[in-house]
């Protein structure tokens, strides 16, 4: 990543190594970053509260209003597709 790039994850914690990251931020290796997700949540390296280049969120990253009601639609779209005898899309084994 460019000096002038921001690292956004709302996707997984796991998926970015926090040791790289603070090393990242602290060296002006990129310019900042901004989290939703943690790796080992809910624990929080408490390292990031020191670094002025990063936000830390709650796990917010679903949190508006068209997320929830498409969620809750697509809860009901499963359940739909089980009763008829279909394969609900988001099937989990």
């Amino acid at each position: 990543m460019k000096p002038t790039a921001y690292l956004i994850n709302s996707a997984r914690g796991d998926v970015v190594d926090n040791d790289a990251l603070i090393d990242a931020l602290k060296n002006g290796v990129i310019a900042g970053a901004g989290l939703d997700v943690f790796e080992g949540e809910p624990n929080l390296d408490e390292r990031f509260i020191a670094l002025e280049n990063a936000v830390l969120l709650p796990h917010l990253g679903s949190a508006s209003l068209e997320t929830r009601v498409a969620m809750g639609n697509r809860v009901l779209e499963n359940l739909a597709a089980f009763v008829a005898g279909q394969t609900p899309r988001d099937k989990l084994v």
